[in-house]
Formats: C-alpha cells, sequence, structure tokens
C-alpha cells in the first residue's frame, strides 16, 4: 500500500534526472572571452533588434531584469 503513494513521486524523480542527463548544457554555456552567438530579440517598438547589427560598432550589453512585467 505505501509502494502505491511513492510510485508516482519516485517516477517522476528518476524521469526528470534521465532527462536531465541527457541534455547538455555545458555545450551551450559560454565562457569568458567567447564571441556570443548571433541572435534577435523583440524590442519594445515590435521590431527585432540583431547583436549582428551592432557589433563592431557599438558596445552591447545584455540585461534581463527579473520580473520586469510582473504584477507587485
Amino acid at each position: 500500500m505505501q509502494l502505491k503513494r511513492w510510485r508516482p513521486l519516485v517516477l517522476a524523480i528518476l524521469l526528470n534526472i534521465a532527462l536531465l542527463s541527457l541534455s547538455a548544457p555545458h555545450a551551450l554555456a559560454l565562457q569568458g572571452g567567447d564571441k556570443a552567438p548571433d541572435f534577435s530579440l523583440p524590442a519594445t517598438t515590435a521590431e527585432a533588434i540583431k547583436l549582428a547589427d551592432y557589433v563592431g560598432k557599438k558596445p552591447v550589453v545584455l540585461f534581463f531584469y527579473f520580473a520586469a512585467f510582473s504584477q507587485p
């Protein structure tokens, strides 16, 4: 009876471990001094801003403000 209660939790944990071991976050991580990959993000004006538009022309600072659009 106790096994039936814990079985979904154990299966969920094992599935998460399997999925995390298959993913390769270290392959996508940048180290200090690495060249940033080209990407684009939507601006507040609905246009796409691309990193390639600024490389070699202006300094680029990418800042993520946690919970910028959340209600207090």
